[in-house]
């Protein structure tokens, strides 16, 4: 036993989920959910019907529709055998419903191989409204003309009454219409249709620049090299810029984003013979947003250090900059991750996120700058703005403010800023607003409750319960998992969660799984289904280990000041937090401290490694899956926005590189590696196999072939049972 002294810190225990006296095991399988009967129950298809306050779901392979109301019974459109029939005429034959879109409260579309349907629920109508080429990669369809903007390889296609235009031709690795910047900055796509369907905004990128990285295809009888652009930080960026395609004009004009100037100043140095505008490429551009009227869009543009941003708007018919509407800036990092969204009863006044008080926070601006007021405030997080309710004078969104580690709905009046509390249980709820603005689906669970759907009125009022599931691992033997807040060093509280043994007796020691991510925009702790685990650490659990995880400064829902603590030091803050967590362990009676193992993926693989070099002997052995192992191996936008460049930052990358300290590894490690890695590429780990080596290190390595980042299917499984067996060989015994 190791003598070790550390001031004992006493938890603050909020929630403890009892597992039953059941005795069902898990088994790998289990753990990457292959068995769907230990996933909370839910309901397949669920969404509202436009331009009403009904909606459908699909039960038993059945489509049915229902109303909001209380007590109307739902009604029975189409059996998927019944479904089937009326498709055979398109040679189509369905397993399932797939996803539908209502347009009406009795037409719905979907879409399948690469055509358009529209089904009209009355007369049993089905019929084509556009169709676009089976080869496309990505498509968007526009809701109100059904126009259907896709990609091939790299080039931008429309389907228009099913007419297919070649938008762009441009060479090879020139990419038109998909996500840029690595899909950082809360980029989901790269298509951008206004807001009636007139025209087409897409992102444009020029990688030429960027360098190859190569990922090896062993599939081939003779293997294949695939060279991805992967911009390491401190390398070549790429080019973006925004497009705008003019349906009924035919015609393609770029945005001037390279030019950020008041009007006033544009105006006098073009019409001057010896001034020059300076122009910027190395840039950011994020949150494309039509004004309502189609004339105008938005774009926040932030510069390669990521501390500055410029909310500017430009004219969507000529491309040219119009004005900045403000600027936000930081000593560490400036993160634009939400888009504008526009009052519905004042189409000249629109809502922004911002994190410039310190907590993310909503804000009122009129089209040309000017703050209208700041509508929430206090010490917690807006997370997401669902929409608004039927009037247009409340909007509802999801944020913090009850706990970091719970989630809830609230309505937010416009004119003053009063938040009511829409959602009751405690917990992580999720909703849904109808179209009609009455009513919202209300989808949460809770550390008793697996998942719970309702029905819940703007006003706060439910309506009916859709679905309870109160636990679907009745029948499973599991421990008590408890979450709780330790101090660290600076007095701040750290949320961890601990899951012990089924049969846990205090008088026994036990052996530790320390689970671990740490990075930004993660948590993993909350007040949800098992406290936030899964089956795999439920199943460690079950195998006779103590489970621990911690959310450490840099994580999220705690402020701007805890996730930007990390800034140009990326593992220290992380490191001293976690480091609170074994210290409590090991004040623990009932915790071996001669057996404790730690496992983390990505930036907890980076952090694993972290662990051990910098406390060698704490741990007996660790898994670190797909680590970063140099942040200078890392993506620009990711890794620049914490770190800065590599020659702006020379000590922060010398002091986060695990590569120099290699040499003070001493406990059994296991690296993990898809070997097409495009996330955290294939020379982090091979780098450090490499810096190991030449300082006489012995390490354990295994990879996985043709899998990226997070290992798929059966491998998934195989890795499982991989860390389990690691641990069991070098932790347990």
């Amino acid at each position: 036993m190791k003598k070790i002294k550390h001031l004992l810190i006493l938890p603050l225990v909020f929630f403890a989920f009892n597992g039953s006296a059941q005795e069902k095991l898990f088994d790998f399988k289990d753990a990457i959910y292959l068995n769907t009967n230990v996933l909370p129950k839910k309901i397949i298809n669920l969404t509202w019907v436009e331009k009403s306050s009904n909606y459908s779901f699909v039960e038993d392979n059945t489509l049915m529709k229902a109303s909001a109301s209380y007590g109307v019974t739902p009604k029975t459109l189409f059996s998927i055998d019944s479904f089937n029939k009326l498709l055979s005429s398109y040679k189509i034959k369905l397993d399932a419903f797939p996803n539908i879109h209502w347009e009406s409260n009795s037409e719905f579309t979907f879409q399948n191989t690469g055509r358009l349907f529209k089904v009209n629920t009355n007369n049993k109508n089905v019929s084509i409204i556009n169709s676009w080429s089976e080869n496309a990669e990505i498509f968007e369809i526009e809701p109100i003309t059904k126009r259907v903007a896709y990609t091939i390889a790299n080039n931008l296609y429309l389907a228009d009454n099913q007419n297919q235009i070649q938008l762009t031709e441009d060479p090879e690795n020139v990419v038109n219409g998909q996500t840029v910047h690595r899909s950082e900055f809360g980029i989901k796509g790269g298509i951008f249709w206004s807001p009636k369907g007139n025209y087409l905004a897409y992102y444009h990128k020029d990688e030429r620049n960027v360098g190859d990285y190569p990922l090896v295809d062993i599939t081939a009888p003779e293997a294949t090299v695939k060279n991805i652009k992967y911009p390491m930080a401190g390398t070549a960026n790429e080019v973006v810029k925004v497009a705008v395609y003019d349906i009924i004009n035919k015609k393609t004009i770029y945005l001037q984003t390279d030019i950020d100037l008041t009007k006033s100043l544009i105006d006098s140095i073009q019409n001057s013979d010896s001034l020059q505008i300076e122009k910027n490429i190395d840039r950011y551009l994020t949150n494309i947003t039509w004004s309502p009227d189609e004339k105008q869009i938005y774009i926040s543009v932030l510069n390669r250090d990521q501390n500055h941003l410029k909310l500017n708007k430009y004219d969507a018919l000529s491309g040219e900059f119009l004005l900045t509407l403000f600027e936000e800036k930081a000593d560490t990092w400036v993160e634009p991750e939400h888009p504008l969204t526009f009052l519905e009863n004042r189409p000249d006044q629109f809502i922004w996120f911002s994190k410039r008080d310190g907590w993310q926070h909503l804000y009122v601006y009129n089209a040309e700058g000017q703050i209208i007021r700041q509508l929430t405030e206090g010490e917690w997080t807006v997370t997401s703005l669902l929409g608004f309710e039927k009037s247009g004078n409340s909007i509802i969104i999801q944020g913090t403010k009850e706990s970091p580690i719970e989630k809830h709905i609230y309505s937010v009046a416009l004119k003053n800023g009063k938040l009511k509390k829409l959602s009751d249980e405690h917990g992580t709820h999720s909703g849904t607003l109808s179209p009609s603005g009455d009513y919202f689906f209300n989808i949460y669970s809770n550390t008793e409750i697996a998942r719970v759907y309702s029905i819940v009125t703007t006003n706060g009022k439910q309506t009916k319960e859709l679905l309870r599931d109160n636990n679907p691992l009745k029948e499973y033997k599991i421990g008590k998992t408890i979450l709780g807040t330790l101090k660290n060093d600076v007095n701040i509280d750290l949320h961890y969660r601990m899951i012990l043994p089924p049969d846990f007796d205090s008088t026994q020691q036990y052996p530790v799984f320390y689970y671990l991510y740490g990075g930004p925009h993660a948590q993993l702790v909350t007040d949800s289904w098992l406290g936030g685990s899964n089956i795999f650490m439920q199943l460690m659990a079950q195998r006779g280990y103590i489970v621990f995880t911690l959310d450490n400064r840099g994580t999220p829902n705690r402020g701007f000041a805890f996730e930007n603590s990390i800034h140009r030091k990326l593992g220290q803050n992380e490191l001293a937090d976690q480091m609170v967590g074994v210290y409590y362990l090991q004040d623990l009676n009932f915790v071996d401290i001669d057996k404790m193992g730690i496992q983390g993926w990505s930036y907890g693989g980076f952090m694993t490694l972290t662990m051990l070099e910098e406390y060698p002997g704490e741990f007996k052995a660790g898994v670190a899956g797909g680590p970063v192992t140099d942040w200078k191996y890392y993506e620009i936008m990711y890794g620049e926005r914490y770190m800065d460049t590599p020659a702006q930052n020379p000590e922060g990358y010398k002091q986060s590189s695990l590569l120099e300290k290699a040499g003070n590894i001493k406990d059994r490690v296991l690296i993990i590696q898809g070997d097409i890695d495009n996330t955290v590429v294939w020379q982090n780990s091979l780098s450090f196999l490499q810096a190991a080596i030449e300082a006489g290190v012995q390490v354990d390595y295994f990879v996985y072939p043709q899998q990226e980042h997070n290992m798929r299917g059966l491998d998934r499984a195989h890795l499982f049972e991989k860390i389990y067996r690691y641990m069991e060989d070098f932790v347990k015994k």
